[in-house]
């Protein structure tokens, strides 16, 4: 007798992630209630389930949608403001002085809305941020149901979001109350860097998060000056301040370290921090190389993000994938570095690990949500096909990305957005773009 679900997508290929290397063909997924109910060959559906909604997706492959482990969301209002700069210089003379300007409730969700469609129709489905407001980032957030984890953001200088320290804690714990049994909406804790966050603040942070059982978002050892800057005013490289100050941990997500002794990937492994890589950001600031081939001998969990589009220009998971790679083979000297099924998971399941949400999403298995990105790989890019991990890695572009699900729900229809106004977001872009530059 045939079971009623609510939705069956069969494509040509299922890429499930988990286990590693496995490619279905011809098979689909069951949803239900959100999440994935079962996957089964094809031929073997119609006998057992029927839909309120079926989807046949020739061509195409069904793969976890991507998680983007590092983002400012926000910042897409700043996207080409000021290219081709140093990190510091880009920071003190620029970044910082425009925020201090512009960023409101209004920048926020207007920023985090463009960037949400950017990333869903590039085929992410979940992203780690770290911006001021991120309550209003929270709010958008869920009403385009897109799944996120929202820093609560800690720093020594008041903002536009918090006039203290204390401030930032206040608000950030108000944050995590209110949504700490959302479905799509998570939190972190988020001190923006070393060099920005005292240790007062630090010990705080990882008392809460220990507390609280949330990870910890920060950038560490971007660049040789922030490791300078830290030898002179602590008289030691930043993470082995912070390994003082106990947060080297499972909860810790380390962001860029591009700057790493041997002796600090060993201490990074023994405690079971995760690395979160974006190689766009860091080549385009001139940060520096991340050791991947390194970290990944060492047992380390690393993920990919984006970093904002104000210094990478874009939230496009595909690129970050394809130079992840590339990168990982030319600094190791080694062509059989990070391969693409292992490029595949650092964008999914990797990213799900460091945000400790991998028994929710990070991979199509029975159970978990169905967070789905559908490629049409009958595409002039990815033709012809031997391999279709090898070819969404290292050929397809995100504008071969048809459909999203975030826990069971389309998000985005052959190319359309379902939850957003692409013409709104569009003349709102123009408006913030007709401010800033008046």
């Amino acid at each position: 007798m045939q079971q009623k679900v609510d939705t069956i997508i069969h494509a040509d290929w299922i890429i499930p992630v988990n286990p590693s290397n496995d490619v279905l063909q011809n098979h689909a997924l069951i949803i239900e209630h959100g999440r994935i109910r079962d996957i089964l060959p094809s031929a073997q559906v119609d006998m057992q389930f029927t839909a309120s909604t079926t989807h046949r997706l020739d061509d195409h492959a069904l793969l976890p949608g991507f998680i983007n482990a590092h983002t400012h969301a926000a910042m897409n209002l700043f996207k080409g403001l000021a290219d081709d700069l140093p990190l510091m210089d880009w920071l003190n003379n620029h970044i910082w002085p425009a925020e201090k300007q512009w960023v409101s409730e209004e920048f926020v969700a207007d920023g985090s809305r463009l960037a949400i469609a950017e990333m869903i129709k590039s085929g992410t489905t979940c992203f780690n941020d770290m911006y001021f407001f991120p309550d209003i980032t929270a709010q958008v957030a869920a009403n385009a149901g897109m799944r996120a984890m929202l820093g609560l953001i800690v720093i020594d200088f008041p903002s536009a979001w918090a006039d203290s320290v204390n401030d930032y804690f206040n608000k950030g714990l108000e944050l995590y109350d209110k949504y700490k049994e959302h479905p799509l909406i998570h939190t972190s804790f988020a001190p923006h860097a070393p060099y920005s966050v005292s240790d007062e603040p630090l010990k705080r942070v990882q008392m809460l998060a220990n507390e609280l059982e949330i990870p910890i978002h920060m950038h560490i050892h971007e660049t040789a000056d922030e490791i300078n800057m830290s030898q002179q005013q602590f008289g030691i490289r930043p993470l082995q301040r912070l390994d003082k100050l106990n947060m080297l941990s499972p909860s810790l997500n380390a962001v860029h370290m591009t700057q790493l002794k041997k002796q600090e990937i060993s201490r990074l492994a023994e405690t079971g921090s995760h690395i979160i890589h974006c190689p766009q950001s860091n080549l385009k600031l001139a940060s520096g190389f991340t050791p991947v081939a390194q970290l990944l001998e060492q047992g380390i969990n690393v993920a990919l993000g984006t970093d904002s589009s104000a210094s990478n220009n874009n939230l496009d998971m595909f690129e970050e994938l394809q130079l992840a790679a590339m990168l990982a083979k030319a600094v190791a000297g080694q062509a059989e570095t990070l391969p693409a099924e292992q490029a595949l998971r650092m964008a999914t399941i990797n990213g799900a690990k460091a945000l400790g949400i991998d028994r929710e999403t990070g991979s199509l298995e029975t159970g978990k949500s169905a967070d789905i990105s559908a490629i049409n790989l009958n595409d002039i890019a990815t033709q012809p096909l031997y391999n279709p991990v090898s070819q969404i890695v290292y050929a397809a572009n995100s504008s071969q990305v048809s459909d999203v699900w975030i826990h069971g729900k389309q998000v985005m229809a052959n190319r359309n957005l379902t939850t957003l106004d692409e013409e709104e977001l569009l003349d709102k872009a123009k408006n913030w773009q007709n401010k800033l530059t008046a």
